[in-house]
């Protein structure tokens, strides 16, 4: 991404950032809201009027009960993330996250303390979650698992009985489940389910957010549910961190919520055809990658020129001014592969996907002349 940033003319492809402006009935909100002195301190926990719209939102979409005590605003999913790792695992603890996964869990976990035990998403099925593979990693020591659909970086979309199945193995051993439904709204195949609403919803923790919704990365806005006495935990985890999240933010969240959703369904429905088109493109190219279900990005095969994902992402990027991000920065089972986002105008998706196969087509030569030169036994 450093590198990215050098270089004027790079097609970004690396970052989940949807190419959409902010709906401009939110900016006039936020903007009113300015205006109306919104611009102070709010509660840890949110406030009141956001979260009686969340915990409506919830039941509505979700399909589980929800009462605004039970919902605690936070700056972006990821500070809610972080707030429950702070409120809910001591130091030593283990906590299950997927193999591929979002980058970030990682390093979160490490910061609270805790130990990130990697559980394998499979590939030949699409990278779907596996209740076998998170069953396999849960030891002594773990306290929680992280599951998250539609994923990122994958796509995937998890089917309600593997959630169904992880969910009674989070019971099974007293476990936490923490449910990262960012990408909620951005599901093309399949359906979006919210683990809390099969059931044993005192042990989940559900965590949202606005920003890939409505285009709202920017704003550092989301939320999480969880029962009162464990969402007033998260929200006295995360007050000394960041006080609480932006007010002119929460209400430009409250006319998200209230406002017309078809802009939703607009960009949904854009990332659905770049998905469309990007695959058909590789296909044609002879390219091989994983069909997401889900989300905005596509995970792409780069192995066949004999470099490691890093090396590729790199080269792509100075010799062809095309950034991805490499599979193994998503976890081991993401070698030789490369994250492409579609959060970018449909020419920029169809130039960058030209360059990377023909920066693979570059690297078969290579490869084909080392190993005569340097023959295997």
């Amino acid at each position: 991404m450093d590198l990215a940033l050098e270089l004027p003319d790079a097609i970004r492809l690396e970052i989940g950032d949807p190419d959409f402006a902010t709906p401009a009935h939110i900016v006039d909100a936020a903007a009113e809201a300015a205006r109306n002195g919104f611009t102070h301190y709010g509660p840890s926990t949110g406030l009141t009027s956001l979260r009686e719209l969340i915990a409506a939102k919830v039941v509505e979409r979700n399909g589980f009960e929800c009462r605004p005590d039970e919902v605690v605003v936070t700056t972006g999913a990821c500070g809610g993330l972080h707030a429950c790792l702070l409120a809910l695992l001591d130091p030593g603890d283990e906590l299950l996250v997927p193999d591929p996964g979002w980058t970030t869990m990682v390093p979160m976990s490490i910061a609270a303390g805790v130990t990130p035990v990697g559980y394998a998403l499979d590939r030949s099925r699409g990278f779907a979650l596996d209740p076998g593979a998170v069953e396999a990693r849960i030891g002594p020591r773990t306290r929680a698992i992280v599951v998250n659909s539609p994923s990122n970086p994958t796509g995937a979309v998890a089917s309600r009985e593997a959630l169904a199945a992880v969910l009674g193995l989070a019971a099974r051993h007293g476990l936490w489940l923490i449910s990262d439904e960012c990408y909620e709204e951005l599901v093309f195949d399949g359906e979006h389910v919210s683990p809390a609403a099969l059931g044993e919803r005192e042990r989940v923790i559900s965590v949202f957010s606005f920003s890939k919704s409505y285009a709202m990365t920017g704003w550092r806005v989301g939320y999480l549910t969880a029962p009162p006495a464990v969402a007033r935990l998260i929200a006295k985890a995360q007050e000394p961190i960041v006080s609480s999240a932006s007010t002119v933010s929460q209400k430009a969240a409250e006319a998200a919520l209230l406002g017309p959703q078809e802009c939703v369904a607009e960009m949904r429905d854009t990332y659905r055809r770049r998905r469309d088109g990007a695959t058909a493109q590789l296909d044609a190219a002879g390219v091989d990658h994983v069909r997401p279900g889900g989300a905005f990005y596509l995970m792409v095969d780069v192995s066949a020129g004999g470099e490691s994902a890093q090396e590729f992402a790199r080269r792509l990027l100075v010799d062809h001014g095309v950034a991805v991000v490499p599979g193994d920065a998503f976890g081991s089972l993401g070698a030789g592969m490369v994250r492409v986002s579609l959060a970018a105008a449909d020419e920029l998706v169809e130039r960058g996907l030209d360059s990377l196969a023909a920066a693979l087509r570059e690297a078969s030569p290579r490869r084909r002349a080392e190993e005569l030169v340097h023959p295997k036994e």
